[in-house]
C-alpha cells in the first residue's frame, strides 16, 4: 500500500515528469525552457549530454542534444508545440534516423516518451525509437 504525497509535493513531482497536477502537459514559453529541462532530466538520470550554444558557426539542421550514457547514443531535436523542422533539421534527421543510433523530434507533449527514452533499462541496451 502506496504512501500518499502532500499535494504540493505531489504537483511538483508530476511537474517534473512534464504532467501539470490537472493532469494537461506543462506548457513552455519557448524552446530554450523546454530544452533545460530535458537537459535537466537526462542528467539527474546518468546521461552526457551536449548542446551547441552558438549554432551560427556549426552545420545548419544538426540536432539540439547529443546524448550518451551504457553504449547509447541519442540525438533529439527540440520543438515548441507549434514549431516546424528546417529543411536542413529533416534532411540531419533522415540520416541519423537511418544509423544506429536513436534520433527524436521532441516536442513538450512528448514527455512520457522522452522519460521513456531517457529511462535506464533504455541505456542497458532496450531502444524505443
Amino acid at each position: 500500500m502506496g504512501m500518499k504525497l502532500p499535494a504540493d509535493l505531489e504537483a511538483k513531482v508530476l511537474e517534473l515528469s512534464g504532467i501539470k497536477a490537472s493532469g494537461e502537459p506543462v506548457s513552455y514559453r519557448d524552446e530554450a525552457e523546454f530544452q533545460a529541462d530535458v537537459i535537466h532530466r537526462a542528467k539527474e538520470l546518468g546521461w552526457r549530454v551536449y548542446h551547441t550554444h552558438d549554432s551560427r558557426k556549426s552545420e545548419a539542421g544538426f540536432p539540439d542534444l547529443t546524448m550518451v550514457r551504457a553504449g547509447v547514443l541519442v540525438f533529439a531535436e527540440l520543438k515548441t508545440d507549434k514549431g516546424k523542422l528546417s529543411a536542413p533539421q529533416a534532411s540531419w534527421g533522415e540520416d541519423l534516423a537511418a544509423t544506429r543510433a536513436e534520433y527524436y523530434v521532441w516536442r513538450p507533449n512528448d514527455w512520457p516518451l522522452i522519460e521513456e527514452v531517457l529511462a535506464p533499462d533504455v541505456a542497458a541496451g532496450k531502444t524505443s525509437a
